[in-house]
């Protein structure tokens, strides 16, 4: 079966659960089309993102110009090759974008983003598009579906989706497609706030994996030293400027500790700056953008991964740290309970809350290692049970066959 993978912008740092899942049905003996609408982010600093990034199909590569003469001429072309179905697919374009906050405008750019996709797709003759987000992806997947392309699907992970779920119609791009899936059954309770009743049944829980890098081989016992770990993008919803002020407190109640920020983005500098007001520098280290490799590097350096977020689906590296038998400091927010048990796995925290933040960075660095070991040993399980992502691949497989 012919699948093409259809993401905003592919690779990226920050979604390599989207790269595991494309190899792993790949394992299973699908041929998958990778189509990035945006040409991805440079510079690429893990050699598996620079390996996709030479398969990937990019539909607005080329200077501006050129770009903007294919966009035209496919919507041209298509209009005079298939007048009906063009007007089927400008009448939705129309409908969502009126509803949108990006305009009419850019959803005639998606119209004509459609246009190159539905050539693509023929070209390759792809039997299905799944397209991962909610947003400009499927909106462009469901367009050239009304075009006369090959049926759709779409995975939604939230959070920020859900903050846009009626400017992005996420109703329509249900009706249309195939079927639609949910990283975790709280991403799925979303969904049904939001599309028609009569579609609940297309929407299906298909969670987010992990491969054999993290989930075979022995766990490395805890270490003694008192380190702690924040993996993720440095903006609003991780919460990484209240984990700073916990920092302090632990601080000056235990004495120093170790803290290191793995990862980047666009609120470095505030974090930064609120490091330097606390007097952290001592104990604070920012590693900027790593590879997967040295995350994972970084995680058994440490005896938990600390993650106070605010918004969040459900973040890989939380999968990560517990499938190399590392605790989880994190917050009782969205699909996260589904795999974190308080004092079983990891610590358990109301998002905001300072106090217990730093309470249970407390228990975490001065806790005996035979304890982290057994919790690390009981979400390695949790982690193998339920995101083994050759066995969550099969299961998204399985939909877009029956579909």
């Amino acid at each position: 079966m012919n699948i093409a993978y259809l993401v905003s912008q592919y690779p990226k740092v920050s979604h390599s659960f989207v790269r595991r899942e494309v190899l792993a049905a790949e394992r299973q003996g699908h041929h998958i089309l990778r189509v990035s609408i945006q040409p991805p982010a440079l510079p690429l600093v893990d050699p598996d993102d620079v390996s996709e990034a030479a398969k990937t199909h990019v539909i607005l590569s080329g200077a501006r110009a050129a770009v903007a003469l294919r966009l035209l001429s496919a919507l041209v072309l298509t209009s005079i090759a298939h007048p009906v179905r063009f007007f089927t697919g400008l009448r939705s374009a129309w409908r969502l974008g009126r509803r949108s906050d990006r305009g009419l405008a850019r959803h005639f750019a998606y119209l004509a983003e459609a246009c190159l996709l539905l050539g693509i797709t023929r070209k390759k003759q792809i039997d299905h598009v799944h397209a991962h987000f909610g947003t400009n992806p499927t909106a462009v997947a469901m367009l050239c579906r009304r075009m006369g392309g090959p049926a759709y699907s779409f995975t939604v992970h939230g959070p920020d989706e859900f903050d846009r779920a009626t400017i992005l119609g996420f109703a329509s791009k249900a009706q249309h497609a195939a079927f639609v899936v949910a990283i975790t059954s709280y991403c799925r309770s979303q969904l049904f706030r939001w599309i028609n009743h009569e579609d609940w049944s297309k929407v299906h829980v298909v969670r987010c994996g992990l491969d054999a890098t993290f989930l075979k081989g022995d766990i490395q016992p805890a270490v003694a030293r008192r380190r702690l770990i924040c993996v993720g993008r440095l903006n609003a919803q991780k919460g990484q400027l209240l984990l700073l002020e916990a920092a302090a407190s632990v601080r000056d109640e235990i004495g120093d500790f170790e803290l290191v920020f793995a990862g980047d983005g666009e609120m470095r500098p505030q974090i930064e700056q609120k490091i330097d007001e606390l007097g952290l520098r001592a104990i604070v280290r920012i590693t900027g953008w790593i590879s997967s490799t040295e995350v994972r590097e970084e995680l058994l350096a440490s005896r938990a991964l600390v993650l106070p977020s605010f918004a969040e689906g459900l973040p890989v590296v939380i999968m990560e740290a517990l499938a190399v038998g590392r605790p989880v400091i994190t917050t009782i927010i969205a699909g996260i309970p589904e795999l974190v048990e308080d004092q079983k796995n990891g610590w358990l925290v109301p998002a905001g809350d300072v106090d217990r933040l730093a309470e249970s960075m407390r228990a975490a660095l001065s806790c005996e290692t035979h304890e982290l070991d057994e919790m690390g040993a009981h979400g390695r399980a949790q982690v193998c049970k339920l995101h083994d992502i050759d066995l969550e691949a099969k299961r998204l497989l399985e939909h877009i066959r029956n579909s």
